[in-house]
């Protein structure tokens, strides 16, 4: 039987073996990035950074300032606003350690009135709920030695975070056509007006989101800082400012921020102090999401909500809390390059939000509409 195939003739995969190669490659993939994170994480960080910063050092390029000079001042401008936020927080924070040991006295009071109420309200013995309290202290004083050691090593990752940011950004901004020439170089002249459009597009989706989480974050802090003031809270500006820092983690960072102020509110004052804290920030949080994120974030990020948790909970699996901010602006670059390039096309739709779908049912399929050949 003969079984040579007809030149010219194609040979197609079946769907089976292209999905098992994508998965495969999906996997040595996200490995890859695991275990790159202490190199590739700052690399990102720096071309969000040098993306922002780029407007800033083409217009002293214009007013004829040297390039690797215009690329410092605008760096240095970068580096003293994270500076000066973090001299702000690490003050603040210091002032509240101070009174830390108060709060905790006051919050093994409010535990103390905890047990007796679990008492009556569940008919245990007293032993039972010591019991049951040292039982959760001792197993956090096992995972202390850990919690110390993971600290520590966060610790110095941050360091070196912040001394590569700067070198990483720089080097960015200063090789920039560089990089550009050399992906140019990589693709055939008739691709290079889709390459434009993507290089171009991508650009002003990052500026933009990012540009706008610095608005969203002020806007954010200035109604936490005000609800909290009128409840009374201690720290309110300390803690608006950590509130809106945290919630620039898409969906989740806010979450982890109301926790704090709930405790500050439930040891200075009364529980009923801790439910005004939470009704506050599930006021600004449906704020946030409904008029401030469509208005100043703006829409440039054609994400929809399902694929945006999604992607926050895989780059916090692979990187932990950076992975969960680089998540959103690493994915509408992929969704700008997926809806300009021939046959990706599919994955660009599924990872943007359809205008339309509010007017169809939930569980119909939309139709396509194929052209017939009378059409082609």
């Amino acid at each position: 039987m003969d079984q040579t195939v007809e030149k010219g003739r194609r040979i197609e995969q079946p769907p089976y073996q292209k999905l098992s190669i994508i998965l495969l490659g999906l996997g040595v993939l996200v490995y890859g990035l695991y275990i790159g994170a202490s190199i590739i994480v700052p690399m990102m960080f720096a071309l969000l950074l040098a993306m922002l910063l780029n407007p800033l050092v083409t217009r002293l390029q214009k007013w004829r300032v040297p390039r690797v000079l215009a690329i410092t001042i605008a760096l240095l401008f970068a580096m003293l606003a994270l500076a000066g936020l973090a001299y702000f927080i690490g003050t603040q924070a210091a002032h509240f350690s101070e009174s830390l040991p108060q709060l905790k006295q006051k919050l093994h009071g409010f535990g103390e009135q905890a047990q007796r109420w679990a008492q009556r309200a569940f008919n245990m013995r007293r032993g039972e709920v010591s019991d049951a309290v040292e039982k959760v202290k001792n197993e956090g004083m096992e995972k202390g030695g850990l919690l110390v050691g993971t600290t520590l090593t966060a610790v110095g990752t941050l360091f070196a975070f912040f001394f590569l940011l700067p070198v990483f950004t720089f080097l960015l901004l200063l090789y920039k056509r560089l990089l550009l020439v050399f992906i140019a170089k990589l693709f055939p002249p008739k691709d290079h007006d889709v390459l434009q459009d993507v290089l171009k597009n991508t650009k002003g989706v990052v500026q933009s989101y990012l540009v706008g989480l610095i608005f969203e974050a002020g806007i954010v802090a200035a109604l936490n800082w005000a609800g909290l003031l009128i409840i009374g809270v201690e720290y309110a500006l300390l803690l608006a400012v950590i509130g809106a820092v945290l919630n620039l983690i898409p969906y989740i960072g806010m979450m982890i921020a109301t926790v704090l102020p709930m405790l500050i509110a439930l040891a200075a004052g009364e529980p009923s102090d801790a439910l005004w804290v939470l009704a506050l920030y599930a006021f600004v949080q449906f704020l946030d999401n409904n008029f401030i994120v469509p208005r100043v974030v703006a829409s440039r990020v054609e994400l929809n909500a399902l694929v945006s948790i999604v992607v926050v909970m895989v780059g916090g699996a692979i990187w932990g809390v950076p992975g969960m901010f680089l998540s959103i602006p690493l994915t509408a670059m992929l969704k700008v390059i997926f809806d300009r390039v021939p046959g990706l096309e599919p994955w660009g739709f599924v990872l943007g939000d359809d205008e339309n779908a509010g007017s169809r049912s939930l569980l119909r399929v939309p139709r396509l509409h194929m052209r017939t050949k009378a059409d082609l």
